[in-house]
């Protein structure tokens, strides 16, 4: 196997369309500084970002709204080629009964809080509308029933009777918005119960955001147990990855992670849902410094006072990813290979050039790379090569595979940017 060339990254302004999203949450809690690591935001390939918000960062005075620094955040992004998706939360202490601004707080609840909510959001998309038009609604509202400790507990009829309350805006101000909605931590009976009461407003909600971290990456539970909570209603993932850290704070903190792990569970997690068209979303660009504790599962290293350190392993990785599957390729689900790897065909719509996706799958990422030779076979392909998303490098294609719990890829030359 003897080296090419390299993967040679695309910023987002050089891809024409794609389904991934990178995570730019907690800004509207200052627990990231979208300033520090801007820079590294097109570079990276996503085609969008997420953004919370944040209804008290937004209206610290009754009446008086201040959008300027979420304008820096939307507009800059914009100028990268990335377009922002912009989530409506969390509650404003300023009122009586107007929820708290942290995961997990209550939904805003007296007479006076909901008024002064209806009225941040029309100011919001009246102000936005011409620069976004995709729109989600709360965070994890069930997060006080999936995890008693982090918050209060929300009902699925009393998210559905604010999400509908505030879709119902946003869609009257901005006819041709998409409505995303639950942000869903995984409690079933909020969700079917959320569905029973949403009734004959389902126009209303374009699309099901999910979330989920588990161990082994390959584990799609979110997404299959949505689809049969809603069927009919896309399903996309809202907020998953990995820490490259071990901590005591966070999703899967209680593992032990490293850079390298870190890396193979995001490629392995992303693969896995483009292979069933699941629009995705990184979670997140910068690791989060949450009031002294951090939650490392960041592709760029943040110091404690929010800089950035430097990208990760995962940074450099999934920019390679995002290089090769944009919207150019389709998926060929008929040209899998069944056996001891997973393996997911692709084709250039334009030219016909096969890439196919491959690793051991189905476990926790290991801390090395030890590889196990496989032989896989491989038909179709015109001048193929060896591709390690890990280090972007491209070689000769060797037989037996040496495959091991990191995707690479089978690819014809011209399929891939170098």
């Amino acid at each position: 196997m003897s080296l090419i060339r390299h993967i040679c990254p695309r910023s987002a302004s050089e891809i024409a369309s794609s389904n991934w999203s990178v995570g730019g949450e907690t800004l509207d809690r200052d627990f990231a500084d979208y300033d520090s690591y801007k820079s590294y935001l097109g570079p990276l390939g996503a085609k969008a970002i997420r953004v919370q918000t944040g209804w008290a960062k937004c209206e610290k005075k009754p009446g008086e709204y201040d959008f300027a620094w979420l304008d820096a955040v939307v507009d800059d992004a914009r100028a990268q080629g990335v377009q922002p998706w912009l989530e409506l939360s969390y509650g404003n202490p300023i009122y009586p009964g107007g929820g708290g601004t942290n995961l997990g707080a209550g939904l805003p609840s007296s007479p006076e809080a909901l008024a002064a909510w209806d009225n941040w959001v029309r100011a919001m998309v009246l102000h936005f509308r011409d620069r976004v038009r995709e729109w989600e609604i709360w965070n994890e509202p069930d997060l006080g029933i999936f995890i008693p400790s982090m918050g209060e507990k929300i009902t699925g009829e009393e998210y559905a009777r604010f999400y509908i309350r505030t879709a119902e805006i946003v869609r009257a101000l901005q006819p041709q918005c998409r409505l995303y909605g639950i942000g869903w931590a995984h409690v079933e009976e909020f969700a079917a119960e959320f569905m029973e009461c949403l009734g004959d407003k389902r126009h209303l909600l374009d699309a099901i955001t999910v979330h989920g971290y588990p161990p082994i990456p390959e584990d799609t539970y979110s997404i299959t147990a949505m689809r049969r909570l809603a069927p009919g209603i896309e399903v996309r993932q809202g907020e998953t990855g990995a820490p490259s850290q071990a901590s005591n704070f966070g999703a899967m903190c209680e593992q032990t992670w490293t850079e390298l792990t870190q890396a193979k569970w995001n490629l392995r997690r992303m693969l896995v849902h483009h292979a069933e068209g699941i629009a995705y979303n990184i979670f997140t660009l910068s690791d989060l410094n949450y009031h002294g504790k951090m939650n490392c599962k960041g592709l760029l290293r943040a110091n404690p006072d929010k800089t950035i350190s430097g990208p990760k392993l995962a940074y450099r990785a999934v920019q390679h990813l995002l290089a090769v599957f944009d919207d150019s390729l389709e998926r060929c689900a008929d040209e899998d290979i069944a056996g001891p790897a997973v393996f997911h065909a692709y084709r250039r719509k334009d030219t016909g050039a096969k890439v196919a996706a491959v690793w051991l799958g189905g476990e926790i990422a290991k801390n090395d790379n030890t590889p196990t030779l496989t032989k896989l076979p491989l038909t179709g392909f015109t001048e193929p090569v060896f591709v390690d998303l890990l280090t972007g490098d491209v070689s000769t294609l060797p037989d037996p595979l040496p495959l091991y719990d990191s995707p690479i890829l089978i690819a014809d030359k011209s399929a891939l940017p170098l």
